[in-house]
């Protein structure tokens, strides 16, 4: 056996790829015949056999390999007298290319091999091929019914074996494998536009908090049937939320603040956007000027513009504008969250589902129904010390709605708008 080494094409060169196998494996060489091509970093060069013989390779094509590395064997043929004059005239090659294909067709023959038998010998395999086929316990018999006739390599293996996985599937699988197919809406389309923009030009951060709501379900407990019977709604969280960021919004401007281009916008005005669900997908009509509502004017405005997002009679003056956004993601269940900007503004307060958890109260540990409230904002704006600020200022104010509006205001004439 002669070995096939890789030279080294330069001082700086550790390592090469096996670019092209110009002679299959198992194939017969004559000497000085270039078997192969390699890459390097500077060059492509070939290595030819240095004797007469059999190649048997011992790497694949598109493989590194490191400089000094044996990628193949050439096993030698014998030489009979007179083959020096033989070899000018290129008779021993062909000679002994009749001997080995008679050989092989007898093999071949179903007469005097069984395929069920077969060795690994008789596969027409590359080395490694057969490393694997070893490995995974392939059949011989399986893998020359799979690629009759075929010379048998990583390739060859790998597909194989991905379709036994694939007919195994067949056979664990049942159910429907339909798929549906249809374009996605406009509103869809520009969704995913606007999203992908904010990623790619804010530098968005999310902070979060938890409020106890205790005081707020008792408050909405007590005052919804009131406030239905004289204003035909009841006291909402998505309201009571609304007030509070706007008060919040008036103490820590910069929140309230956008971009365009080198110039910072600070409104003097809060426009409320309420994200909601839609049959065509998200939509976030804008309250205008909820600085100057009362909660149930807040409330009233809420439920219109829902009614108007369920029943697609949503326009687009109701979309336009805002200077925050508040999104509920607690009616779908949702714990926590880290809500997206809606731009161009700088933030976007997310609501979540209440759930009763303990808590350390007065050193005593008791159960309370608790919110986690997230504030997504865009850091270029709005510095880290404003964002929590804001967002504590929402937790006091939900926490003690007696003070929503002003501290020594009675919370019946508040939520009475009396």
């Amino acid at each position: 056996m002669i070995e096939i080494i890789v030279p080294s094409p330069g001082e700086s060169i550790t390592q090469v790829q096996i670019a092209n196998w110009l002679v299959e494996d198992g194939e017969i060489v004559e000497r000085d015949q270039e078997i192969v091509e390699i890459d390097s970093d500077k060059a492509t060069f070939p290595l030819s056999s240095p004797v007469d013989g059999i190649l048997t390779t011992n790497i694949e094509e598109g493989e590194t390999v490191a400089v000094g590395a044996v990628i193949a064997t050439v096993e030698e043929l014998e030489v009979k007298k007179g083959t020096e004059e033989q070899r000018d005239t290129g008779t021993t090659s062909s000679i002994t290319r009749n001997v080995i294909s008679s050989e092989a067709k007898q093999h071949d023959s179903p007469h005097t091999s069984n395929v069920s038998h077969l060795t690994s010998h008789d596969l027409n395999a590359t080395p490694l091929a057969k490393k694997i086929i070893e490995e995974k316990e392939i059949t011989y018999s399986a893998i020359t019914a799979a690629f009759p006739g075929k010379k048998i390599t990583r390739k060859e293996i790998n597909a194989f074996i991905a379709n036994r996985k694939e007919t195994k599937n067949e056979f664990a699988f049942s159910g429907d494998r339909t798929e549906e197919r249809k374009k996605l809406s406009p509103l869809r389309l520009k969704l995913a536009e606007r999203l992908v923009a904010v990623k790619n030009d804010t530098a968005m951060l999310t902070t979060f908090n938890e409020i106890n709501m205790r005081k707020v379900l008792e408050a909405k407990e007590k005052y919804t049937d009131i406030l239905k019977e004289e204003f035909g709604v009841g006291i909402g969280l998505i309201s009571l939320f609304t007030k509070a960021a706007t008060q919040a919004l008036q103490e820590h401007p910069q929140v309230n603040s956008m971009m365009d281009g080198d110039e910072l916008i600070t409104p003097n005005y809060v426009d409320m956007g309420i994200a909601v669900s839609a049959p065509k997908g998200l939509m976030v009509p804008v309250i205008r000027n909820t600085e100057s509502l009362s909660l149930i004017e807040i409330e009233i405005y809420i439920k219109e513009l829902a009614e108007k997002a369920r029943n697609n009679r949503i326009s687009i003056d109701d979309l336009k504008g805002g200077t925050f956004t508040i999104t509920n993601g607690g009616v779908f269940g949702n714990l926590m969250s880290t809500p997206i900007l809606n731009p161009p503004q700088s933030g976007i307060l997310g609501m979540h589902k209440i759930m009763d958890r303990p808590v350390a109260i007065n050193n005593k540990v008791e159960i309370q129904p608790m919110m986690y409230t997230a504030l997504s904002y865009d850091h270029r704006i709005i510095d880290g010390k404003d964002a929590v600020e804001f967002l504590i200022k929402i937790k006091e104010l939900i926490e003690e709605p007696e003070i929503m509006l002003t501290a020594d205001e009675d919370l019946n004439r508040i939520l009475l708008d009396i």
